[in-house]
């Protein structure tokens, strides 16, 4: 395998790169040729901060991987816009569309500078109708997250605000290694919009988790009393996983 490959913009896939996407659920039970020709085709980008990187209703023309930084998933539709997921390090996007040879049925922009590993589509759909593995392995993932999808609407469906943002500042903490801080990446406003409610909600939302050990110092959200917050959460397998 080649260990670099180089794009327009003169940014070098690293070789440790390449083994990290090797290593995803997706990738990891492909033949190696057929990796291979994925990798040979693939390409790396760095997009500055707020930068569109696909528009809904649009085609797909690769199937991206997000190696650095962090990517907002957004829709937006007769002047309202909204926050479907915030995707970090190592996932992919599109994998739907690009598959079905579909419109984007979401836009997707930079929360701060990031990098991306990018797959032409057709490389991708050839990969699907020749390896078995590679199909079975993308047939897994869309069916994760589907269940993925199940969740994120018991969440909105069945409950509060209040308790939607207990359970993510639960969640964040365990993600970023149980310090009891939540070091935020991206703005309240982008926040408020993933969790499916208004800035307003969100602060109102916050001024009550004051009484659950929560506190807001400056962009970051600090948890007192975790077990006081995890009374309040009632976190479910069936919901948070």
């Amino acid at each position: 395998m080649l260990s670099v490959f180089l794009t327009t913009r003169g940014i070098l896939v690293r070789h440790s790169d390449l083994d990290a996407v090797r290593a995803l659920p997706l990738f990891c039970s492909m033949s190696q040729d057929n990796f291979n020709k994925l990798a040979t085709a693939a390409v790396l980008q760095e997009f500055p901060q707020h930068m569109e990187l696909i528009t809904e209703g649009t085609l797909p023309h690769f199937l991206h991987i997000v190696i650095q930084g962090s990517v907002e998933m957004f829709c937006t539709h007769d002047g309202h816009e909204t926050t479907i997921d915030i995707l970090r390090p190592m996932t992919t996007f599109v994998l739907a569309a690009v598959i079905r040879d579909d419109i984007y049925l979401s836009s997707a922009r930079t929360l701060t500078l990031t990098q991306t590993i990018s797959i032409p589509a057709l490389s991708v759909r050839d990969a699907f109708n020749n390896d078995f593995s590679f199909a079975r392995a993308i047939a897994t993932e869309l069916a994760e997250r589907y269940s993925g999808t199940v969740r994120s609407l018991k969440n909105e469906k069945l409950r509060t605000c209040a308790k939607r943002l207990a359970n993510w500042i639960l969640h964040a903490d365990a993600v970023q290694g149980n310090q009891r801080v939540i070091v935020l990446a991206f703005g309240k406003r982008t926040l408020a919009a993933s969790l499916g409610m208004t800035p307003e909600n969100l602060s109102r939302s916050l001024a009550r988790l004051s009484k659950y050990g929560v506190r807001i110092s400056g962009r970051d959200i600090v948890i007192e009393d975790s077990f006081a917050l995890e009374r309040f959460a009632k976190p479910s397998t069936l919901i948070d996983g």
